[in-house]
Formats: C-alpha cells, structure tokens, sequence
C-alpha cells in the first residue's frame, strides 16, 4: 500500500486540490495515473492501493475526494469495495471506475452499489483529468448508451418498487435522464424552468434512495421501469 503524498497534506475538505486515490493491481496503470492527474494544479494523487483490501483502510485514513477504482483486483473486487466505501463512509468518496472493457458486468453492479460513473482505461488524459473534476463536483459521468447495452442482458430484480413512489412528472423527468439529457434539455423538452426540472430531479434522487443520477438510473433499468429497448 503506497500513501505517497500524504505527510503535510492538507485537512480533507481544506484543500484548495482535489485529492485523489488509485486502486489498480498494475502498477504500471497506477503510475500512469498518478502522472496524469499530478500534472495537473488542482489535483493530487494522496495514495495507491493494489487491492481492494487495501483501498479501503486507505480511503478511511486519507478521506480522498475521489477514488479511481479498478473493478477486478485479487483479494477484494472492485465492486465490494466500492459497497463498503459508500455503505460504511460519511461523507462517502465519489467512486470513478476505471475499466478495459465498457460491456464489463463488473461495471454495471460497480454502479448499482455506488460508483459514480466509469471510464475506460484507454481514455485519453484529458477525459480522465475532466472526468475527476466531474465526480468531484458531485456530478455522475453517464453514458446512457452504455448502461442500456449492460443492462440488456439482466431481468428486472425485485426490489421495493421505489420508482413507483414517483409523481407522474418526476416519472417523467427519470425517464429522460435515462437517456442523457441534463436539466436544462429536459426543462426544453417539459417546457418548464430548469429551476423546477432541478426540484423534480431532487425529488426522483430522494424517493430512489439513489446518490446522483447514475444510481437513479441503475434503479430505473432494475425495477424494470425503463427498459433497454
């Protein structure tokens, strides 16, 4: 376990950078990380971890803003920490997964447990770098297209029918953020106030129990209330 840069680090939460954690088993794609983010001036790599195992004493001592998580390592998955992360942590690290292959199930029950998004590891640096600054902000990094695709293959689960909770407007609204669009294009699409689109966005995320809008969405195609088709 590496926690590089953590000796006169800043408080979390003082921090004019956004500090950073890398779990991956390769050491090569750690390094490669680490490089890309520290060149930056408003990010930090604090630490490194080569399991999930390790992650997650990790995280709870440093309290990162973000973790860049690798979904198949030995010891404990990618998955599993993620869960414990987000279960056990408040306030909780936003989760950034970073995988080879974006048809990877690994990536879908990364996101339903918490992760705020993904990204692939043949991004290039800027995606990566404007990808941390999303999560970090409290944003998800969606790809509607994608968590169709890895959603196609799965059976609605039983759950507590949380999307029945939904008014008829904010049924509305979740079903357009299944498809990408951001707040201002659904106010366009509803013809009301990207002020009230924000309102029904927080009504959808508090009734789902979802953290952002990623984990709305994962509800959403789970409960089979919109479908892959």
């Amino acid at each position: 376990m590496d926690r590089t840069g953590t000796s006169g680090a800043v408080p979390h939460g003082t921090a004019e950078r956004l500090r950073v954690v890398i779990a991956d088993d390769e050491r090569l794609v750690r390094l490669g990380l680490r490089a890309i983010l520290n060149a930056e001036p408003d990010l930090e790599v604090v630490g490194e971890a080569a399991s999930g195992a390790e992650v997650v004493p990790l995280v709870r001592e440093l309290r990162p803003d973000v973790v860049l998580m690798d979904v198949r390592m030995p010891q404990v998955d990618g998955i599993r920490a993620t869960e414990q992360l987000v279960t056990t942590l408040d306030p909780a690290p936003r989760i950034l997964v970073v995988t080879t292959f974006e048809n990877d199930d690994h990536v879908y029950d990364a996101l339903r447990v918490g992760a705020a998004g993904f990204l692939l590891k043949r991004a290039s640096a800027d995606e990566m770098v404007q990808a941390v600054r999303l999560v970090a902000r409290g944003d998800s990094l969606l790809f509607p297209a994608a968590i169709r695709d890895l959603a196609a293959g799965r059976r609605p689960e039983r759950t507590d029918g949380r999307t029945r909770r939904l008014t008829e407007r904010e049924a509305q609204v979740l079903r357009l953020m299944a498809v990408g669009l951001n707040n201002a294009e659904i106010a366009t699409r509803l013809v009301v106030s990207p002020e009230t689109v924000k309102t029904h966005v927080g009504g959808v995320l508090a009734k789902l129990g979802a953290r952002d809008r990623t984990q709305a969405v994962i509800t959403a195609y789970q409960e089979g209330f919109v479908q892959p088709g």
